[in-house]
């Protein structure tokens, strides 16, 4: 340092402050937002639509009912597209002067696009787009990637890749329908889900933190694993006993009074199943947990530096395979709203990728709790996004809504929030001196 400062005649205070300034800021984030409004534009600018589009914001039971509101359909869309192409120019400012595009400003952006584009696919459509519909059954279809994420947020934070929440899933699903379906009580089936997805964990945890394992290759085995044993015994065991070990009595949805009232966010909130309350307790508690206590200090500290772990005296080995298993038994929860909530039968690889989707979710939201929760809502709702379109007759071919989730997770995963840097000794064995 002392050599350099010499050299270029500049004092170290000088020094330190150009070298704080100096940050990796990454094109990945501008570009897709640049992209993404391109594409939102050629929808109006290739098919104009005439006609406005109409938004429901009740559900047809609340105390105070809001009025709908309608918008004309294309000139919306190229309004939104403006403002969408505003925030890619600022966020390409922001990267060239080498300071990070803000979290707030990407959801604005997603928010407007998203409007944009809703308001251009109901334009002069037969029936109106009901909001509340829309969001509550995304909030449903986004609750076992949120319990997914959550598992894989836990694991990776310990310092474990978890490419087996799909096994997760799908084990917790297979097992709660048939105990719920034995015992005759939903309950059963959920706990058992839980249970099962320790099973997977612990086996993770066997060949990954024992024997040193790659733990992506485990990962992948067991989803493997898990798909064709849960495929064996449904056509062997379930199958031919339908009635009495695959009819599960479901949970029902569970208002809870005055806040299901409350306009828009009761309906969307407070008008779900008791499984989706848990979810937002685990929420809380897995951020609360990570961030405020001493079980989150050890498991992070677990992931980021298990040497210096060591040292001060935590049991690495024994710390990751503890919160492998918290991790196991949150997939697990999930799992079960397959078959206790959404469909009250199971069905062989009735999870249809959602692991890989709640991977994703992790991913996007940098192994944080709260983020990875917002980007598994994200998915929910462009999952739910394709069923709603097709009832209300939007022109969107429904093959490509079947692929709007996947996009959604291509682009997310591909840079949407910047660059994402996992755990140091996420994946990393430790092996102690």
């Amino acid at each position: 340092m002392s050599t350099q400062t010499a050299q270029t005649g500049q004092s170290p205070q000088s020094v330190q402050a150009e070298l704080r300034q100096v940050s990796v800021v990454s094109w990945k984030t501008p570009i897709i937002l640049s992209v993404l409004t391109v594409l939102v534009a050629l929808l109006p600018l290739l098919i104009p639509r005439a006609g406005d589009a109409t938004f429901r914001f009740t559900a047809g039971s609340e105390i105070i009912a809001l009025p709908s509101v309608v918008v004309p359909g294309t000139a919306t869309a190229w309004v939104c597209v403006v403002i969408g192409a505003a925030i890619s120019v600022a966020a390409v400012m922001l990267t060239r002067a080498h300071r990070r595009v803000p979290m707030w400003l990407i959801a604005v952006y997603v928010v407007v696009l998203i409007f944009g584009f809703l308001a251009w696919a109901a334009a002069g459509s037969s029936g109106t787009l009901p909001m509340i519909g829309l969001l509550s059954g995304g909030l449903a279809l986004a609750t076992p990637l949120i319990f997914g994420a959550l598992g894989g947020v836990i694991g990776e934070r310990a310092g474990v890749v978890n490419i087996a929440i799909e096994a997760q899933l799908l084990a917790g699903a297979f097992t709660a329908a048939i105990v719920a379906s034995a015992v005759g009580t939903p309950w059963a089936g959920l706990i058992a889900a839980m249970l099962a997805g320790v099973l997977v964990a612990v086996i993770l945890g066997v060949f990954a933190i024992t024997y040193y394992v790659d733990q992506v290759i485990v990962g992948v085995v067991l989803n493997v694993l898990v798909i064709g044993v849960t495929t064996f015994l449904f056509r062997q065991v379930l199958a031919p006993n339908q009635a009495a070990l695959n009819t599960v009595e479901p949970f029902r949805d569970l208002p809870i009074p005055l806040l299901s009232d409350i306009p828009v966010l009761g309906p969307i909130l407070f008008r779900q199943t008791i499984v989706v309350y848990l979810m937002y307790v685990i929420v809380f508690v897995v951020w609360y947990g990570m961030y405020r206590t001493r079980w989150g200090l050890r498991l992070r500290a677990v992931g980021e530096h298990p040497q210096a772990a060591d040292t001060v005296g935590i049991n690495v080995a024994r710390t990751r395979y503890m919160n492998v298993l918290i991790a196991g038994a949150v997939a697990g929860m999930g799992g079960a709203f397959f078959t206790l909530v959404s469909v009250p039968r199971f069905n062989p690889e009735m999870t249809a990728g959602a692991g890989f989707i709640a991977l994703a979710a992790v991913i996007f939201g940098k192994w944080d709790p709260i983020r990875a929760t917002l980007a598994a809502l994200l998915f929910g709702f462009a999952s739910n996004l394709q069923s709603v379109l097709s009832v209300i007759g939007s022109p969107v071919p429904s093959q490509f809504m079947l692929m709007l989730p996947y996009i959604v997770t291509i682009f997310a995963v591909a840079g949407l929030v910047g660059r994402s840097r996992p755990p140091a000794a996420d994946g990393e064995p430790y092996i102690k001196s």
